[in-house]
């Protein structure tokens, strides 16, 4: 059977400098001197971030549309099934600055580490398996991607998945790799970076309601606008645009003790609005376009009255591409307590 020389660089690569960083640490807390142990723990990092040919991320964003809340969330995609990315390729290093990042590998000086790991890079950089002399001859002509990890994602499973060493793409083209970064995947990662306003409801009567008394529940059309989040690699052409549109209002009263309105307890939107505030002198058994009857008393405590927003996502990009990702929900909750209505017998 052949032998993968690249999986085997790569799994020696990984076990080395995870070696070498065990190695550094404990030279460093093995010292007593404090002066020394801030001194070894900063050559740690530095080692740490030499061996290290994953990158930042080189994303930007800009936001269009930011609520003026003081309150702001993320949105969770109502398919569970569904996250944004946790790894991808981008473009990182161009010939000489991968050259210059071997080198530094090199000056490790831990148990012949940097030597070891030099000698492997090499390997796959220089001696021809795959790449010639770090691709200096191409300077101008392409770049190495690189693996990068989203920060909000960094702790799950998946994070893992881009495993693979830098590899050369020229300019203009398209990379095979399946994790390389798209206008979808910028999509996907402005998905998670669409600030959205709190769910803060408008509610009458406020706070403390009666049984069998209709609660009505509005929210500021105001509050609750389109908002997008464009993401692009600077110098790539790639771009993608995440747009989030408010579409209706899910009500769960906290207990199976009340009945909400509609029925479904999905408010949706209209006229740009959600439910419509109580007007003065409205008769008190009048039922709300959007809102909850409680049934029975919350006695000495309260129901939590959870509201949540369904926002509608779309994408576009500067290649033409686009289309739905999944809807995003954030929401909160409120205590509600209800009395009962209070008769006086003569």
């Amino acid at each position: 059977m052949p032998v993968n020389r690249r999986a085997v660089a790569w799994g020696l690569l990984a076990s080395a400098t995870a070696l070498s960083v065990v190695v550094v640490l404990g030279i460093a807390h093995a010292t007593g001197k404090n002066g020394r142990v801030r001194a070894r723990e900063g050559a740690a990092r530095a080692s740490r971030q030499e061996q290290n040919l994953s990158v930042q991320t080189k994303i930007q964003t800009t936001v269009e549309g930011r609520p003026k809340s003081a309150k702001i969330g993320s949105l969770t995609p109502t398919n569970s099934n569904w996250d944004p990315p946790a790894c991808w390729y981008e473009p990182a290093y161009s010939p000489k600055q991968i050259q210059a990042r071997v080198k530094a590998i090199r000056r490790v000086k831990v148990l012949g580490i940097g030597a070891a790991l030099g000698g492997l890079l090499d390997m796959y950089f220089k001696e021809g398996r795959p790449y010639k002399n770090y691709n200096l001859d191409k300077q101008g002509e392409g770049q190495f991607w690189a693996a990068t990890v989203n920060e909000k994602r960094k702790d799950d499973p998946e994070a893992t998945a881009c495993d693979k060493l830098p590899f050369w793409v020229p300019t203009g083209d398209t990379p095979k790799e399946p994790l390389a970064v798209t206008p979808k995947i910028l999509a996907e990662y402005a998905y998670d970076e669409l600030p959205v306003p709190s769910t803060e409801i408008a509610m009458a009567p406020e706070g403390t309601t009666k049984v069998n008394l209709p609660t009505w529940i509005w929210l500021d059309k105001a509050k609750f606008k389109k908002v997008s989040v464009t993401a692009s690699i600077p110098g790539s052409g790639l771009s993608a645009t995440a747009t989030a549109e408010p579409v209706s209002l899910s009500i769960d009263p906290g207990t199976q003790d009340a009945e909400t309105y509609p029925a479904s307890g999905q408010c949706p939107i209209e006229d740009g609005k959600i439910g419509d505030p109580r007007a003065k002198g409205t008769p008190a058994e009048t039922l709300p376009p959007c809102g909850v009857q409680y049934l029975r008393s919350s006695g000495e405590g309260s129901y939590n009255l959870r509201s949540t927003l369904t926002w509608r996502i779309t994408w576009s990009s500067t290649t033409g591409e686009g289309g739905d990702l999944p809807d995003g929900e954030f929401g909160g909750g409120r205590q509600v307590a209800v009395e009962e209505i209070q008769s006086l017998n003569r």
